[in-house]
């Protein structure tokens, strides 16, 4: 991905007209499929001064892809009245450096760390000992096999990496499932009882919260189970996956 500024200096008196300009340029980038996302920021010091940020899929798909479509004529008759007020178009490139701040809390935070994940895969595998289908899935479980799942949605939620540095990551859990040939009646009934040891607990019932942690049980699960099939040829090395909040943040009222 690439990353457009473009720094505008709009006297007071046009600024209302740039931003509803701004409004109807943006439903072109919302229709793009070279766009990824954007924003419009007006400076909070500086009066008049403007930053469109586009994310792009790449340089080229900005350049020949969007630049040459019928969208980009839609959007220049949208924002061309205010191309003489530009102050700086270029294109930069992500680096590694980025995260989240600490304003937000982790999904690993919220559930309540360590001690709510183990309370929650103490559960789920009592529950799953008393089911007929998945039940023997896991006879012959490690006593230990509910506290490294918790370790690994731990550092999934948000949490240290300790199932990377103690279990091996990704590669690890992938072996977990392969040559298993999950069924789709046995990812669902593994995402039931899942849920409901997650209301036997008590862990967060907030809607934020559950459509996050739901989110990431339904993709993994799923991906468990393309993994797990005889012909699977899946990825052998890949990061932990980080899951965060998603389109709904926490609410505090």
């Amino acid at each position: 991905m690439i990353v457009e500024y473009v720094r505008y200096r709009i006297p007071g008196e046009r600024g209302e007209d740039f931003e509803a300009a701004c409004r109807k340029a943006a439903g072109c980038l919302a229709r793009a499929p070279q766009c990824v996302d954007y924003e419009l920021a007006r400076g909070a010091e500086q009066a008049g001064s403007y930053i469109l940020r586009i994310t792009w899929t790449s340089a080229k798909d900005h350049l020949e892809g969007f630049r040459r479509s019928e969208l980009f004529k839609e959007f220049f008759a949208a924002i061309g009245p205010f191309v003489r007020d530009i102050e700086e178009m270029s294109h930069y490139e992500r680096t590694a450096v980025r995260g989240a701040g600490g304003s937000v809390p982790s999904l690993y935070d919220w559930v309540g760390g360590t001690e709510a994940l183990e309370r929650l895969t103490e559960r789920f595998y009592e529950l799953v000992a008393g089911d007929d289908l998945i039940g023997p899935l896991f006879s012959g479980m490690d006593p230990d096999h509910p506290r490294y799942v918790a370790m690994w949605l731990g550092e999934v939620l948000g949490g240290s990496p300790r199932y990377t540095d103690e279990r091996g990551g990704y590669a690890h859990m992938l072996s977990m499932h392969l040559g298993r040939a999950i069924t789709e009646p046995m990812r669902r009934r593994w995402v039931g009882l899942l849920m409901d040891a997650a209301d036997d607990v008590g862990l967060p019932a907030d809607p934020e919260f559950r459509a996050a942690f739901t989110g990431y049980i339904e993709w993994g699960t799923r991906l468990a189970l393309a993994n797990s099939q005889p012909d699977a040829e899946p990825m052998g090395e890949a990061p932990v996956p980080r899951w965060g909040w998603g389109v709904a943040p926490p609410f505090s009222g």
